[in-house]
């Protein structure tokens, strides 16, 4: 088994999700170690959420999936990349194909990119 570095990390790395066919940095999230296995045994992305403390699935519940096609580990074993192909275009829980959907231009902040879906409506509670 592929075993990481989750020790420096209070047991948990970083995660960069990356457009498989475009190289589009999607998102950043992070894994535990059962969120890497499930991922390795499933093929689709499984991070860790902090903010739930539980594991997370990503897409779902907004159907924008992420299938794992490549993966790279970076020399310390504790940053991972994925290169995924995102389903649904989506990576955001706001609504954008990237998480990464502002830009800092002369000292403000702007919207670069266009919503795919209204989270509102996605994630009604």
């Amino acid at each position: 088994m592929i075993e990481l570095d989750f020790e420096k990390g209070e047991g948990l790395i970083p995660v960069v999700a990356q457009d498989y066919d475009t190289s589009d940095v999607l998102m950043l999230a992070y894994m535990n170690r059962e969120a890497w296995l499930k991922t390795l045994e499933t093929g689709r992305a499984t991070y860790w959420s902090r903010s739930r403390n539980t594991l997370w699935v990503k897409g779902e519940t907004s159907g924008n999936v992420q299938i794992v096609r490549e993966i790279l580990v970076d020399c310390d074993l504790d940053t991972v990349v994925l290169k995924v192909d995102q389903v649904g275009g989506a990576a955001c829980h706001m609504g954008y194909r990237s998480c990464f959907y502002r830009k800092v231009s002369d000292g403000k902040m702007k919207i670069i990119s266009e919503r795919i879906f209204d989270p509102e409506e996605v994630y009604k509670k």
